[in-house]
């Protein structure tokens, strides 16, 4: 059942979502990062058709992660240790999630202060964790087929996106093509945004379809967000900065 509503739910995220990734950085590397994945409900409305108005949702709640762990810590014990520690990376981890068909809002905001970019656990899966923990799943249940991380040494950013299932990668590839032949027939948003602001200016960056800003202390590099999917790499990103502040 849960690899169905996994696969039930990026279907539905890929046809008429936005994503977006801001990161503020510090010079002394701590800072600020947050992922939105909202809903476009022009993309929706389209696809739903006329269930789009016989929709009843609403959901507005706000936690931290930290919080989940101590409501199931008798879950959270039966766990291996290696996965218990993967738990607590998240432990600084807040969430804001709202879903309501009578507000035609559908948001959820991810969010992490860090004093080293470094420590920042893969965002992406935060729900997913926090959703075994409620539901005392196994984590080998889990269709994660890539990883997120960041480094930064103060003078050179990465995002660094590695592939840690390649079989899982393929199949998800196989039915992202279905998806993009569903959905080619209307007019959908499926973007994926990263936003980073630096404490110096750019010097130079990997993707060369970033756009860099008039001051040179930040970036956005807009792709889409079913490519992102297929090649999770694309969006692994390498930042210089000068040296001068």
């Amino acid at each position: 059942m849960k690899k169905y509503f996994y696969f039930l739910i990026v279907g539905t995220l890929l046809s008429n979502c936005q994503v977006s990734e801001t990161i503020y950085l510090n010079e002394d590397g701590s800072g600020k990062i947050e992922v939105v994945e909202l809903r476009d409900e022009h993309s929706y409305m389209q696809i739903a058709g006329a269930n789009y108005s016989k929709e009843e949702k609403y959901v507005d709640t706000s936690y931290a992660f930290s919080d989940v762990v101590l409501k199931y810590n008798d879950t959270f014990l039966k766990f291996t240790k290696p996965e218990q520690e993967l738990f607590t990376k998240y432990n600084g981890v807040n969430l804001h999630v709202k879903k309501s068909s009578y507000d035609k809002e559908f948001r959820t905001v991810i969010t992490q202060s860090f004093n080293n970019i470094e420590t920042v656990p893969d965002l992406y899966k935060t729900e997913d964790y926090a959703d075994d923990l409620e539901n005392n799943y196994a984590l080998t249940a889990e269709k994660h087929y890539y990883k997120v991380s960041y480094g930064f040494d103060g003078t050179v950013f990465k995002r660094i996106v590695k592939i840690i299932d390649v079989e899982g990668l393929e199949k998800a590839s196989g039915r992202i093509d279905t998806l993009k032949t569903q959905v080619s027939k209307f007019n959908v948003v499926q973007t994926y945004t990263l936003n980073y602001h630096f404490p110096r200016k750019i010097k130079s960056v990997s993707n060369t379809d970033a756009k860099i800003s008039t001051d040179k202390k930040s970036l956005s590099l807009q792709l889409l967000l079913t490519d992102t999917m297929q090649n999770p790499e694309s969006t692994s990103l390498e930042v210089v900065l000068e040296n001068d502040l």
